[in-house]
């Protein structure tokens, strides 16, 4: 069963409205009229940011739903992807011979490997997609849920929580339905982060 999850109908992302200009702010002419004019721009572009924030956001809940679904069709440990061959056996492929999958009938995939297969491949394993879900999917495990979420760590940190994420999929008593459990968790995460954006920008708006 897929869930859907959507940013509040009361709130519009695909618009971006210039923040309200003050009743006793319209006509001002000199540097008051300057400021004015600054300060409605560096509005808008904040409300630019914001609602592509919220469009991100959307997207990076659909990847984790197609992530899930991956591992629901095939899950494995110890290796990112099994694929088949040109000979129809199974293989397995790590994160350093990820690009054997490519063009290859995806059996299973672990928890990160899922990840790049939803978001298309391994060329796109350094994506900025990719890393996003997985700061999602790394909060979803080790954050309590609610909180902000940590964007943009440094890269050694980043690689850090993808062998934490390694480790935890490679667990001894790990079962699919519990990576499945982790990643809807992470569309949830996603959720909250776009329901947080979207406060930030009625907020923006009523200054």
């Amino acid at each position: 069963m897929t869930l859907e999850f959507r940013v509040p109908h009361d709130v519009d992302t695909d618009a971006s409205p210039a923040p309200s200009t003050r009743p006793d702010a319209a006509g001002r002419t000199g540097l008051r009229g300057l400021l004015d004019r600054l300060a409605a721009r560096r509005g808008s572009a904040r409300d630019r940011r914001l609602v592509a924030h919220l469009h991100e956001l959307d997207d990076l809940q659909r990847l984790l739903t197609n992530a899930r679904g991956v591992v629901e069709r095939g899950w494995i440990q110890h290796s990112w992807f099994a694929y088949l061959d040109e000979h129809g056996r199974v293989r397995k492929a790590s994160s350093a011979a990820a690009m054997d999958v490519q063009g290859r009938p995806l059996v299973a995939a672990c928890l990160v490997g899922a990840v790049v297969s939803a978001a298309g491949g391994p060329q796109v394993v350094h994506s900025q997609q990719v890393q996003r879900a997985l700061d999602l999917v790394w909060h979803a495990l080790a954050a309590d849920e609610g909180q902000p979420v940590a964007w943009c760590p440094a890269p050694d940190l980043r690689m850090a929580r993808v062998r934490d994420l390694t480790s935890w999929n490679d667990g001894p008593a790990r079962t699919s339905a519990e990576v499945a459990s982790l990643l809807l968790t992470a569309e949830r995460v996603a959720v909250h982060e776009s329901e947080r954006v979207a406060a930030r920008r009625v907020a923006a708006s009523a200054t």
